[in-house]
């Protein structure tokens, strides 16, 4: 059976030590959540950059791709190659937009189901220490009439 020593606030030492670790292990959390949405803000800003610019450079390749039509330059075929390319480019930038949107929302619903868990868990621990109080002051009185019993002048 464990000895829980109690500190001079009548709080076990262990509870102090896994309230510290439970502290530090959500700092730490904290930390790396902050970290991740940092890198997560980069990535998003990113993407957009270059979907701004692909779209820039579909609509000024398809002011080119008239002028040509006009022309009819014997390059019209290599322009068309890029086009296509640049079509391709900005749909595989669409689809990363839409993969990073959707990482986010699984993101937000793992960060909501952790804080609906940790606060369930401070909630047991909170009841924990309330039973163990309770259970010592009947443990206590217990005792003081047992004594009482066994010594009756005291």
């Amino acid at each position: 059976m464990k000895n829980l020593a109690t500190t001079g606030s009548g709080v076990p030492v262990e509870e102090n030590d896994e309230e510290e670790i439970t502290k530090m292990a959500f700092a730490s959390f904290q930390a790396r959540e902050e970290e991740i949405e940092k890198k997560k803000m980069m990535v998003k800003e990113k993407v957009e950059l270059k979907l701004g610019r692909a779209e820039e450079e579909t609509r000024r390749l398809a002011q080119v791709w008239e002028e040509l039509e006009v022309l009819t330059d014997p390059m019209r075929k290599e322009i068309a190659t890029v086009r296509k390319k640049i079509d391709v480019a900005n749909r595989e930038a669409r689809s990363l937009g839409q993969s990073c949107q959707k990482k986010e929302k699984e993101y937000k619903e793992v960060l909501e189901a952790f804080q609906q868990k940790n606060n369930e868990k401070n909630q047991l621990t909170a009841t924990l220490m309330e039973l163990v109080k309770e259970s010592e002051n009947v443990r206590m009185k217990k005792l003081e009439e047992l004594s009482k019993n066994i010594d009756p002048s005291c």
